[in-house]
């Protein structure tokens, strides 16, 4: 893989893509980004509008002259989904959208496909053994399901065709903008506000906004990324409560955590109704990044505390 001409984008404005954006511009590379309606923060850079993306969509005159893309978009994961059919939905944009995409970006000559998927699509507990490449895929709801059927299509696609795809699997990813869970942790500690979270002896992989968009800028030229699925993280796994000490140590504030035991917790989350938020809060989720360490000599160049400090920054701006 050499220098590309020129990178496709979609889901530039989200939470990855602006910061990915930023970083490719910076590298000097050729970036074209797709938008359903316009956007004067994207004026500096070419891009195509596209109000409306199916599974029908044509993509030749976002593809044209582009030899990789990276596809960040998505329907994302959400705790309270409203859909009657959430596994329907997600399949419509996360699998349906994302292979008739890359069919056409591999009749129209595309070199790489770089596609984000998830980490739930290895499970959702890792229950003392790291997760890793090589295992069984395990997805548990309908997010999940749809990020390996689409991984699977583009592994099929790949077979058949020169294009050639790869495939990131984060954990939960933070950093300035972050939302959800994530930023009412980081607010409540700002307040100090007690949380009942001082004796969960979990361990969670995460990573950081700025190790994330790295790792995919690897992928872009890396020859050995070529047709690999990898997991990533910040290398630094630690449990919920060592991360809201850490976070209020870069806020300089001290972390009011009660000591409560954990399968209390699991209890009382479950009594109402909120068993799956308490196993992503209180169970373990750990990764293997080996395989991205040694195939592509790749390590995360940013720290957790200082990816925590400029999410910090950010919320306070």
């Amino acid at each position: 893989m050499i220098r590309p001409n020129k990178i496709l984008i979609t889901g530039v404005s989200g939470f990855v893509g602006k910061v990915l954006l930023k970083r490719l511009t910076q590298d000097h590379l050729a970036v074209r980004s797709v938008l359903r309606q316009q956007n004067q923060n994207f004026n500096q850079i070419e891009h195509l509008l596209m109000p409306s993306m199916s599974e029908s969509s044509d993509w030749r005159n976002a593809l044209e002259g582009c030899d990789v893309v990276i596809h960040l978009a998505a329907r994302v994961h959400v705790m309270d989904e409203d859909s009657e059919d959430p596994l329907s939905e997600f399949r419509k944009t996360n699998v349906a959208l994302t292979t008739n995409f890359a069919r056409q970006a591999a009749a129209l000559g595309v070199k790489r496909f770089i596609f984000l998927s998830s980490v739930k699509v290895n499970g959702e507990v890792s229950k003392g053994k790291k997760f890793n490449e090589s295992q069984d895929a395990n997805p548990q709801d309908a997010y999940a399901i749809s990020k390996w059927e689409a991984e699977e299509a583009l592994r099929n696609l790949s077979k058949k065709t020169d294009m050639e795809v790869v495939i990131i699997r984060p954990p939960l990813v933070y950093g300035p903008g972050v939302k959800a869970n994530f930023l009412k942790m980081m607010r409540y500690l700002q307040r100090g506000v007690p949380l009942p979270l001082g004796s969960i002896q979990n361990k969670r992989s995460l990573v950081g906004l700025n190790n994330l968009v790295d790792f995919i800028v690897t992928c872009i030229t890396h020859p050995k990324a070529a047709n690999q699925t990898f997991l990533i993280s910040d290398n630094h796994d630690i449990s919920t409560s060592d991360l809201l000490r850490l976070i209020s140590k870069v806020m300089d504030k001290r972390a009011r955590l009660i000591p409560i035991p954990s399968k209390l917790l699991f209890w009382l989350f479950s009594m109402i109704g909120r068993g799956d938020f308490a196993e992503r809060l209180l169970g373990s989720l750990e990764v293997d990044i080996s395989k991205a360490k040694k195939l592509l000599s790749w390590s995360p160049p940013a720290t957790m505390e200082d990816e925590l400090k400029e999410t910090v920054r950010a919320m306070n701006a």
